[in-house]
């Protein structure tokens, strides 16, 4: 009997295998993308999904799940699948939530049906299980089940298992969507979760936290310890959250502090050094930090170290926002260091380096060949790394100087027409920034005018018109060399800015100037200039014309012409008696005729400038004009024309482009976006909040660990335990030694502490005893001495007992701690 049961047992196994090798077989052809042509229809899925057996369940779930991730219609199944939510199988039991999860909005009413089973899951044994169940009932939304969600994330706090913890905090965002009245039931499972021992369970509580109730600062006093601790461990994702959170703490509960640096006068060598002198302040203040925030950031170091970016830029938001200088600067090199990522990445990274180089530029001088601009590199990278060596250009060597220069010239040469003039803007604003650059910068600018890119001589003349206007001064010869290039400039761009450059700066030079040469070499090809250059060149001829005019009339500019009021009647004076003179003789026709004065060259120039522009085609052009010749009209008085011709004008400044994003949040999709995502940023942007003022933050105290365990002896290394137990192993046997020996010992102490006059009395009548015991006999000192010879063998048995007793002992102390037990355990 026994062999046939063995071999129908034999049977039965080798029937499952098979079975289990076909089913394998089946779900691995489901796997490929290609499904097979006859595919099973819905009633025969059905047909396997009512089925009794789980294999069929299984391979009608498995079929039913892949034609829900190819998009094909999955409701007619619903009823079907919901039957199967009890079902013991976890196989089975993992589909069905699956398909629940993406189709219970669909049919509420229905899904309501697995409720109740899904709610027994929740006490299952298998804590896989619970954990499935929670997530499933939570992304069920389905706004009649929030209260029962609400329990059941409070039961799975309180679970043995942590991942049945973990499932419940992950669950606390979705019930709050679901259903925000919930929210008071919800914060007190935020507060347990964010104490849990074990930091896969701690990291989804603290994303809980932000989503729920991020203004709840006091829930993080208590376990802030705990999430710094817990910071190494947690998941990539679980560190983003805890280092927001810890940044957004920081600000608001450690005010910022600083303190003046004290510096020691150094003394001669025979000089005395007074330990009171503390030194002198040298006004310099450095920024002091509290001791749990300098925990946090020095917890952060080790995840510099990432392979996830985001976690990076954290840590470098943290550094930049908490930290010091030291800080900062130990997270450049990883920040440099995604450069080298993906095109996806490195245009984020970059955003990122620029936003942190505006803020301290110094520190990435040294990584400056990281930034030079490759010929694979698309716009969007090249604009980012061409804006990072011009912020940090000022803080480089002079050897790294010319490296910068020499790459931006070669660029300013190339074809990229986008590429030649943002490498111009590029060297215009190195010269702005470093003035010991300037001249070298200039000169590469110059030469650059000669190019026949007509792009690129407009832009390097708009850059250098930008340079002059800082120190017109110091470039009277620039002026020169560039109203020289004007028989070659055929750009009208170009033209027009040598021309404006001329006019505003080398008009009003009364011998040496060369704006009425220009002017009269202008105006003989007028008629064959483009319009923009049209319009310069009657605005040099008004500029030009003023300053003839205030040299002509000077008293003009001084003081306005008075005005002539009109006799009084009645009265006769000189004026009414020249008046009445010349009245007659212009009727008698005596009057002498006066001579028309003689107009100079340059009044000649500007009445034949206004004669060319009266007749242009360009309606502007002779508006202009007009505007012009009324402002000039009237010699002697040139004071509007003054005002609007010859005012100063501001000098330009040309910041880096992302200036603008200047005050973002570091890390923050906000700041790749920039000013298009408007004036709050995109949905959910928050700015970081401003340092709390001192003597506004909490309470440290509220900080400190509610009970710190006691050290155990599993903490102790082998080492320490070893010493240990020999310590108290000594001072056991001292123990015993002092109960066996109590009078002898006393005797030896009051020994110790005679004089010297009582040991000298003490030896005479020890003498005197001594000979008196010798006149007593020879027979009692032989007895005596066989009694001492018994007593000395008995003390030497009993001696050799202990010592038995003793190596007993030992050998049972050190078999203790071979086997991992502490002293205490060993049986001393």
């Amino acid at each position: 009997m026994e062999t046939i049961s063995r071999i129908s047992s034999m049977l039965e196994t080798a029937r499952e295998l098979t079975l289990e090798a076909a089913q394998s077989a089946s779900s691995a052809k489901l796997a490929k993308p290609n499904y097979p042509a006859r595919s099973l229809t819905v009633s025969h899925i059905k047909k396997l999904l009512d089925s009794r057996n789980d294999r069929e369940v299984l391979d009608g779930m498995r079929r039913v799940i892949s034609l829900m991730y190819r998009s094909e219609p999955c409701l007619p199944f619903f009823s079907a699948v919901v039957k199967n939510v009890a079902n013991s199988n976890i196989e089975v039991k993992k589909l069905v939530y699956i398909y629940l999860l993406h189709h219970a909005e669909a049919e509420p009413d229905l899904a309501l049906l697995s409720i109740n089973a899904i709610q027994k899951s929740l006490t299952d044994q298998n804590p896989q299980v619970r954990s499935m169940a929670l997530r499933t009932m939570s992304g069920i939304r389905v706004p009649v089940v929030s209260q029962i969600v609400s329990l059941a994330i409070k039961r799975g706090c309180g679970d043995m298992s942590p991942h049945v913890r973990k499932a419940a905090a992950l669950a606390i965002p979705k019930c709050y969507r679901l259903d925000p009245n919930t929210l008071p039931q919800l914060v007190g499972c935020v507060s347990t979760l964010l104490g849990d021992a074990q930091y896969f369970v701690v990291g989804p509580a603290v994303a809980a936290f932000l989503d729920v109730c991020p203004d709840r600062i006091d829930l993080i006093h208590k376990n802030y310890h705990n999430l710094v601790r817990k910071l190494v461990d947690m998941d990539e994702w679980s560190q983003l959250a805890t280092l927001r959170l810890l940044t957004i703490y920081g600000r608001k509960c450690f005010p910022r502090k600083t303190e003046k640096v004290r510096k020691k006068v150094d003394k001669g060598f025979y000089e005395e050094e007074d330990p009171q002198d503390q030194g002198e302040e040298t006004g310099e203040e450095v920024t002091v930090l509290d001791r749990d925030l300098e925990l946090f950031l020095r917890a952060c170091k080790p995840l510099l170290q990432s392979r996830n970016s985001a976690v990076i830029l954290s840590v470098v938001r943290c550094f930049l926002y908490l930290g010091t200088t030291e800080y900062l600067e130990s997270a450049i090199g990883p920040l440099v260091a995604l450069v080298r990522s993906p095109q996806d990445i490195q245009h984020v990274a970059l955003y990122n380096i620029v936003a942190v180089a505006l803020e301290a530029p110094k520190s990435f001088a040294r990584y400056a060949y990281h930034f030079l601009v490759h010929d694979a590199d698309p716009p969007h990278i090249w604009r980012l790394k061409l804006e990072v060596l011009t912020v940090i250009f000022p803080y480089c060597g002079m050897h790294l100087k010319g490296v910068i220069i020499g790459e931006l010239e070669h660029f300013a040469r190339g074809p990229d027409v986008d590429l030649v003039k943002e490498s111009v803007r590029a060297i215009g604003r190195c010269a702005q920034s470093d003035s010991r650059t300037g001249d070298h910068c200039l000169s590469v600018l110059l030469s650059l005018v000669t190019s026949p890119d007509e792009a690129l001589v407009s832009e390097s003349l708009t850059v250098i018109r930008h340079l002059i206007q800082q120190d017109p001064q110091s470039h009277k010869n620039t002026i020169i060399q560039l109203a020289k290039s004007l028989d070659t400039t055929t750009s009208p761009e170009a033209r027009a800015s040598i021309i404006w450059l001329v006019g505003e700066f080398a008009s009003n030079e009364s011998e040496n100037g060369i704006a009425p040469d220009v002017l009269r070499i202008l105006v003989r090809g007028f008629a064959d200039e483009s319009e923009i250059t049209k319009q310069q060149i009657v605005l040099l001829g008004a500029k030009v014309y003023l300053h003839h005019l205030l040299q002509k009339y000077p008293q003009s500019e001084a003081k306005p012409p008075q005005e002539i009021k009109p006799p009084v009647e009645g009265i006769h004076n000189e004026w009414t008696d020249t008046q009445d003179q010349e009245q007659q003789e212009q009727q008698n026709g005596d009057a002498p005729e006066k001579q028309p004065e003689q107009e100079d060259n340059l009044t000649l120039l500007w009445r034949y400038i206004l004669l060319l522009a009266r007749y242009d085609t360009s309606y502007d052009l002779r508006d202009r004009a007009r505007l012009y010749k009324a402002l000039l009209a009237d010699p002697s008085s040139t004071q509007l024309a003054s005002l609007l011709l010859l005012a100063p004008k501001p000098v330009p400044h040309a910041p880096s482009p992302s200036e603008t994003r200047k005050n973002l949040l570091i890390g923050s999709s906000t700041l790749v976006v920039g000013p298009e995502a408007g004036v709050h940023g995109l949905s959910g942007y928050e700015s970081i909040p401003d340092w709390v003022e001192s003597g506004n933050e909490p309470d440290p105290r509220l900080r400190e660990d509610a009970a710190k365990p006691e050290p155990t002896e599993r903490t102790l290394t082998a080492g320490e335990r070893l010493d240990k137990a020999l310590k108290e192993h000594g001072t056991g046997i001292a123990a015993r030694m002092r109960q066996n020996g109590a009078p002898a010992a006393a005797a030896a102490a009051a020994r110790k502490n005679k004089s010297l006059d009582e040991w000298l009395a003490d030896e005479e009548e020890e003498s005197e005893e001594e000979s008196e015991e010798e006149e007593t006999g020879s027979e009692e000192e032989e007895t005596e001495s066989e009694e001492e010879t018994d007593s000395e063998e008995e003390e030497e048995t009993d001696s050799e007992e202990e010592e038995e007793e003793t190596d007993s002992e030992d050998e049972r102390e050190t078999q203790g701690l071979m086997a991992g037990r502490g002293p205490s355990q060993s049986g001393i």
